[in-house]
């Protein structure tokens, strides 16, 4: 049976708990707020198939060539609802025509973030746009099989660990099935997002979040809440105490720090994510009102793609060139040494506000901060870079 000692190996996909024969496996909260298996041992058969369907116990290996490309959605309306270039509701909105379904993480009327399915566009809304809180799969992975079983066309659209869970889960390949992924920088806590939102509700009642308002553009975008009142809530993500405990790794999922799914070789048929470095590589595809890094994994997700290029501005590009900009696609985030005391002092805390500042502040004013942290960070691209070049490099050489 499922048996988590070490949380760093479990990345809560929620595949054991779907693919239990017994129905004995819940998922539940830790203190810190993230799900992990636990199994009713009376209930419990030994079957072993929980620990056959982990990911993470039971890693598949992946050997693929992705194309890479920067595109944007043609319709501008669609591209400024959408946290980059609008690419997800271009795939979507073909499955739907096809009569098919589409999974993907949305809100729930409490503001928790899960997965869900949608088989209209009127419901497309809700699973588009960044989440940052990890979302709960629940029993989607077997509502996912159902559809196949029924032959309809599934999209599922989640974090690498989540596309891993499910191609655990279904064991097969199913012709019906898309999946599509994005570049991860971490989950942070829906424990800590949910004290966060408490704590901004006004006296009346929330009506919208948007974790990647483009109010101040794409680049330099904000958290948005919107209450029934019409009263709203709106700081960039340099302003946000959110958006910068989750930016500066103080509340992410321990399994975060050490990904085991950080790599080019994915499960998933699609990747999208923000094109950071755009403006250094394609300065043509760069208004600042969204631009998207695709990944084509797969023939099915060249299929995909070449489907839905009529609908966006594209150009492809070299991979190793964009991931310069988009490391977090290949390396996982660096572990916040005061993570643990944040985490002791979340319970007792009073003001989630005034304890996330506390643990992101820095000793020297802002602005110098800034650009240390952009002088490092492209120290840091072109050191990936020159490595990238010197591996292709002596690769080459091996063939010849």
């Amino acid at each position: 049976m499922i048996n988590i000692i070490d949380k760093p190996n479990c990345c809560g996909c929620h595949a054991c708990y779907n693919r239990c024969p017994q129905k004995c496996i819940s998922m539940q909260s830790d203190d810190e707020g993230f799900w992990y298996p636990v199994v009713d041992r009376k209930e419990c058969i030994d079957c072993g198939l929980c620990e056959k369907v982990c990911p993470t116990l039971s890693k598949s290996i992946v050997e693929n060539h992705p194309a890479a490309y920067a595109c944007l959605n043609k319709d501008d309306k669609i591209r400024q609802q959408s946290s980059s270039g609008g690419v997800f509701t271009i795939v979507a909105a073909s499955v739907l025509a096809n009569h098919g379904v589409v999974f993907g993480a949305g809100f729930d009327r409490d503001f928790n973030v899960l997965h869900s399915s949608v088989d209209n566009l009127d419901g497309l809304s809700n699973l588009r746009g960044s989440k940052y809180v990890q979302s709960s799969i629940g029993d989607t992975y077997e509502q996912a099989k159902d559809f196949l079983k029924q032959g309809r066309q599934v999209l599922f659209s989640g974090t690498p660990c989540q596309i891993a869970g499910l191609k655990s889960y279904l064991g097969k390949d199913y012709e019906g099935l898309i999946c599509l992924d994005i570049i991860c920088h971490g989950v942070p806590s829906p424990l800590v997002w949910k004290q966060y939102r408490s704590k901004l509700k006004n006296n009346n009642e929330l009506k919208s979040i948007s974790f990647r308002d483009k109010t101040f553009g794409w680049k330099r975008f904000s958290l948005r809440l919107t209450y029934k009142n019409d009263d709203e809530y709106t700081k960039d993500l340099n302003s946000d105490e959110f958006m910068q405990g989750f930016l500066k790794n103080v509340y992410l999922r321990p399994s975060c720090y050490h990904c085991s799914f950080k790599t080019l070789a994915r499960q998933s048929d699609i990747t999208l994510a923000d094109f950071w470095g755009i403006e250094n590589i394609l300065p043509s595809l760069d208004d600042d009102k969204g631009t998207s890094l695709i990944l084509v994994n797969s023939d099915k997700g060249k299929e995909i793609f070449l489907a839905a290029a009529a609908k966006m501005e594209y150009k492809k590009i070299d991979i190793d060139q964009a991931i310069v900009y988009n490391s977090a696609a290949i390396k996982s985030v660096a572990y916040n040494p005061k993570r643990d005391k944040f985490f002791r002092d979340l319970p007792e805390t009073a003001d989630i506000i005034q304890l996330i500042a506390k643990y992101t502040k820095v000793s020297f004013p802002r602005k110098v901060y800034r650009k240390v942290r952009l002088l490092l960070s492209r120290i840091k691209r072109k050191i990936l870079y020159l490595w990238m070049e010197q591996t292709k490099s002596k690769g080459q050489s091996i063939k010849q």
